[in-house]
């Protein structure tokens, strides 16, 4: 078998989106990928929805950090996606990286304050991600097409 291919999910703060993504990433292809995430500007906490939203899949995201994208330079990295317009600013290269993508996705934290409406967009936004990881892992060819998890 093949070494897993690394993907780092990027955003600013790795509060939410990149955090998500790592989550989903190791749920639904963590036998083909090493998923990691990271911040160009560390929040230094995980959003209480986004770990909410992932334990409704059954994963639990408890033990998730706020990591910064330091913490991964100069690691060979085979995908790195940006996932909103400030980390693609902040980092629009990645030394060592065979391929970087950016696929911005709407930060769920910002929005109509009712706490039913925001969990809603939460879920929305995690499952947008869950759709690029999917799509991501086909156009790479690290899966058959039309293989889902």
């Amino acid at each position: 078998m093949s070494a897993k291919k690394t993907i780092l999910f990027l955003c600013t703060g790795n509060a939410a989106r990149s955090q998500m993504g790592e989550a989903l990433a190791r749920l639904d292809w963590g036998d083909i990928v090493e998923p990691l995430s990271a911040g160009s500007k560390p929040a230094g906490w995980v959003h209480p929805l986004a770990i909410e939203a992932m334990e409704d899949l059954g994963v639990d995201m408890s033990g998730a950090r706020s990591k910064s994208a330091d913490e991964f330079l100069g690691r060979d990295i085979d995908l790195v996606v940006t996932l909103c317009d400030s980390a693609a600013n902040d980092c629009p290269v990645w030394p060592g990286a065979k391929r970087l993508i950016h696929m911005p996705v709407d930060d769920p934290s910002f929005g109509e304050d009712d706490p039913l409406t925001r969990y809603q967009r939460f879920l929305e936004r995690r499952d947008e991600i869950r759709e690029i990881i999917t799509r991501l892992v086909h156009e790479m060819g690290w899966a058959d097409e039309g293989e889902r998890r």
